[in-house]
């Protein structure tokens, strides 16, 4: 097993002096496999400073040379891919099969992407008597999730060196495994094209305390966190003294519309399937569909026997596998009781543990019928294998429903053709809406509406998230385009 029991700070990998130690729980075993760094103010301090030193010399790097750099750090995560599926699978609990193609290659594409975008630093827009130009913003600190762990790395680090910031990572103490397997790609790579010291920072720790300080840094320019709106919040107050940037990606409930033309059978297989691949635990989980009221029960028989049909556990047949801690098993088991006493029907799935499987915070596959908007369960983020199936009228009316939460990350609608699916896409406000089976796709920008955050990760449109706009006026024509 890798030795977490350390930090990454200034190009060195520096022992963990402190002794402070996190368990590193597998939530199939419910065993600890093993410990990671506990970081303090110090190591943010030390990393910062590193970070700070470094942003200089890296921000006039090429574009090619950071282009090249990028290239080869996805080049040696293929050739580690094997050790980023079992690092993410053994610490998260998705089976190995599921893991390898919804956690792992789609991360590396992503990262690779991010070699096509680094140019963006050395363009100019010329104006009247003005040049405007894109610079990298500086510092930054990135705050990682445990339910995407190397998918939302990529996110950052990958927009980041493309847009020559220099940075501090903060794993999830859940899932810590890839970021340093990640740290290891990096530091050879960078330390192969001569990168400066401090181009990336490693430091372990919990949320409030590394997380906190890392918010709260006079010197660090901008702040990317991906978590729960609530924890959102406590960055950004922790950040506004400094008013630095605030990127984040926050939560969400994301409607899912059916309309009465739509093959229902082929609708609600992929919504079902949408809710309960991660065993819920994606932040633009399709968490409520809306369905006709004339089609309503014929969608609730079929998504009965659908979550039925998925199998649970970590062998190579399993759909979805624990949820990631026994203090998230006991937050999704209360919000089922929750929906239990607002009075909706427990369709399928429910409080007890699924049959042959003694160990792991599993939970089973649960279905909640007759729900309305209102609902706490129809409401806030549950973040488990939870699907709230809602009737509706009219498509004003759907429309209103899937528009009426606080979030705004995804959406879906599943119509009889793409035509009349986009004409419903254009009213649901989120960053995103999935037609007629759509998959999510690393060359759209991912981000959301209203709660679920701001900002945008992926493409162009990330890379540019960690850029300033630098206007250059000047008041002779010496400056003009040719000159």
């Amino acid at each position: 097993m890798l030795n977490l029991n350390k930090y990454y700070i200034d190009g060195q990998w520096l022992n963990n002096t402190n002794g402070n130690v996190l368990d590193v729980i597998n939530p199939a075993t419910e065993i600890a496999i093993t410990q990671v760094a506990c970081g303090d103010i110090e190591h943010v301090n030390a990393a910062v400073s590193s970070a700070k030193k470094a942003f200089p010399v890296w921000l006039n790097t090429s574009s090619k040379t950071r282009s090249d750099i990028i290239k080869k750090i996805a080049s040696e995560m293929e050739r580690r891919q094997d050790e980023l599926v079992t690092a993410v699978s053994q610490t998260m609990g998705c089976p190995e099969h599921i893991a390898s193609w919804l956690q792992i290659e789609g991360a590396i594409y992503a990262m690779a992407l991010f070699a096509d975008h680094t140019a963006i630093t050395e363009t100019q827009e010329q104006g009247d008597k003005c040049i405007i130009v894109k610079e990298a913003i500086g510092v930054c600190g990135f705050i990682n999730p445990w339910n995407f762990p190397l998918h939302q790395f990529v996110g950052k680090v990958g927009a980041a060196l493309a847009a020559g910031c220099t940075m501090v990572v903060k794993p999830s103490e859940q899932t810590p495994i890839q970021d340093f397997i990640m740290a290891e790609i990096i530091a050879s790579v960078l330390a192969e094209f001569n990168a400066p010291a401090g181009v990336f920072n490693l430091v372990p720790g919990t949320g409030p305390v590394v997380g906190d300080a890392l918010s709260r840094h006079a010197d660090i320019d901008m702040i990317s966190f991906t978590g729960s709106t609530g924890a959102g919040i406590k960055v950004a107050q922790a950040a506004a003294p400094t008013v630095k940037r605030v990127m984040q990606e926050l939560g969400g409930k994301s409607p899912f519309i059916i309309t009465p033309d739509a093959n229902l059978a082929d609708a609600v297989k992929y919504g079902v399937e949408d809710v309960m691949l991660n065993s819920g635990q994606s932040c633009n989980t399709l968490a409520r569909m809306l369905v006709p009221q004339a089609l309503y029960d014929e969608a609730v028989s079929l998504a009965q026997t659908i979550a039925q049909s998925l199998k649970i556990g970590m062998t190579k047949d399993a759909f979805l596998g624990p949820v990631s801690s026994k203090s998230h098993q006991d937050r999704v088991l209360s919000y089922i009781q929750l929906g239990i006493d607002e009075g909706a029907k427990l369709v399928c799935g429910g409080l007890e543990r699924p049959e042959g499987l003694d160990k792991g915070f599993y939970i089973k596959p649960t279905i909640f019928a007759n729900v309305h908007n209102k609902m706490r369960i129809a409401q806030e983020e549950i973040f488990g294998p939870v699907l709230c199936i809602i009737p509706y009228k009219t498509m004003d009316e759907a429309i209103e429903i899937a528009n009426d939460t606080p979030f705004g990350l995804s959406s879906a609608v599943f119509a009889k053709d793409d035509k009349a699916a986009i004409k419903i896409a254009t009213k649901i406000r989120a960053g995103q809406c999935m037609i007629n089976g759509g998959e999510f796709n690393y060359s759209a920008p991912f981000g959301g509406y209203k709660q679920s955050g701001n900002g945008r990760e992926f493409t162009a449109m990330g890379v540019e998230e960690f850029l300033e706009t630098k206007a250059i006026i000047y008041t002779t024509n010496t400056c003009e385009e040719g000159e």
